[in-house]
């Protein structure tokens, strides 16, 4: 756990959106090795699985991870109290309440997108949130549901949460639909609708608003930072984690951490053996590796040796030692090819 007391302002000029099974702890710390200041958040954790689960195990972090916030899913305000503050020892530096996920699961359980259509229930749950903890509460959301896609719709459920003391929105620039579309299809068919996130910035300019979905570069984060406050990049930042390191350079004044891919995987050796020792498996950090190379020549073979040999019983660093010296072999012969 880290000891580090919570920022109480942190900059979210750029952050990777939470995303189930991908930003893990092991793709954080991959993350903040090509990024010092970008914000990292953690896949939605339940309230009910904090209160009622291993916390420790479900909370946990490296300390390197900071700027971390944590992102929660319920609907239950005195549940969403308990979790925050257990939540508290663990020392994040932001509390992001779900409301955008549309999944058949997240809404069997009455929260996500669906609570979209309960501002009421969301105010009292961010009142809650806030009362029982010593960082920042904040809501991510969709642009609306369903046929509740108005952008007075937006507006009303806006207002009645920054009445309840939410003064930082994430606006996926989508609509959900909550029934007929799978996740997946949720993050694809919707239209993008930028304009709107756009709108609440100069209807709501006392908000933070920081927009999410779609954006795939550099370039495009410079666009949106012309009209909101943030930008938070989620599928490209782990599909295309080179872009990562375009990040502090550019927004922030300073040079990326990243000094090459190989030595940033040699970086992170040390945690690696620690987790291994622990009993986690070397594919489960490895697979957040498998894009750093993307165009490289040798990529497609370095990715298809960690796939082959990380899941095998014992793999441990000399697998990607190898994987690394085939890289190496496949770089010096398209160099003896030119």
């Amino acid at each position: 756990m880290s000891q580090n007391t919570a920022s109480k302002m942190i900059n979210r000029k750029i952050s990777v959106a939470p995303m189930m099974d991908w930003t893990d702890r092991h793709c954080r710390y991959f993350h903040r090795l090509l990024s010092s200041e970008i914000l990292l958040y953690t896949e939605m954790v339940t309230s009910a699985a904090i209160v009622f689960g291993d916390s420790e195990r479900l909370l946990d972090y490296n300390e390197c991870e900071h700027p971390i916030a944590l992102q929660l899913g319920g609907s239950d305000p005195e549940q969403l109290a308990k979790a925050c503050h257990i939540v508290k020892a663990f020392n994040y530096d932001e509390v992001n309440l779900n409301v955008g996920c549309p999944s058949d699961r997240v809404q069997s359980g009455r929260f996500g997108a669906c609570l979209m259509a309960e501002p009421e229930r969301v105010a009292d749950c961010v009142s809650a949130m806030m009362a029982n903890s010593d960082a920042e509460v904040t809501v991510k959301t969709r642009i609306g549901i369903d046929e509740f896609d108005s952008y007075e719709f937006l507006t009303q459920f806006i207002e009645k949460v920054s009445d309840a003391g939410c003064r930082s929105f994430t606006i996926h620039a989508r609509k959900a639909w909550l029934q007929g579309l799978s996740p997946k299809q949720n993050r694809e068919v919707p239209e993008l609708n930028y304009s709107r996130a756009h709108q609440l910035k100069k209807d709501f300019p006392h908000l933070e608003i920081i927009i999410n979905g779609g954006i795939y570069s550099i370039e495009q984060v410079k666009e949106q930072l012309q009209w909101v406050d943030g930008v938070m990049i989620g599928r490209a930042a782990y599909q295309h984690p080179m872009l990562l390191t375009q990040v502090d350079p550019e927004f922030f004044g300073h040079p990326s951490p990243f000094k090459g891919g190989a030595e940033t995987i040699r970086a992170m050796y040390p945690y690696m053996e620690s987790q291994l020792a622990l009993g986690v498996k070397l594919s489960s950090m490895t697979r957040h590796l498998l894009g750093l190379f993307q165009g490289c020549p040798g990529a497609k073979l370095f990715r298809r040796y960690l796939s082959e040999n990380a899941p095998k019983t014992g793999a441990g660093i000399e697998v990607l030692e190898l994987g690394l010296s085939i890289l190496q072999q496949e770089l010096l012969r398209e160099e003896a090819m030119l």
